[in-house]
């Protein structure tokens, strides 16, 4: 039951990675193409927080994976390759 339950966690997690990456990707490709400052400034900022979250969410599931294995695990490997971090 108890690995079930973390298993679910870092599904759960790996989707958030996903999320954050597909809003990235939209924040990235907007940025400095508004002729506002502001605008652009904004834009920067949300970028910004959208690749922090994305780390806190790697180092969460980092820490969620099973310590007894030194190699990172093969699904979580595939999906992290996938959003390109």
């Amino acid at each position: 039951m108890e690995q079930d339950y973390a298993h679910g966690r870092r599904d759960g997690l790996r989707l958030a990675l996903s999320i954050l990456a597909a809003e990235e990707a939209k924040w990235a490709a907007l940025l400095g193409e508004s002729r506002s400052w502001r605008t652009n400034a904004t834009r920067e900022v949300r970028h910004k927080t959208l690749m922090v979250a994305q780390q806190r969410l790697r180092t969460a599931l980092n820490r969620l994976t099973p310590k007894s294995d030194h190699a990172i695990d093969p699904e979580v490997a595939t999906v992290l390759e996938k959003i390109g971090l």
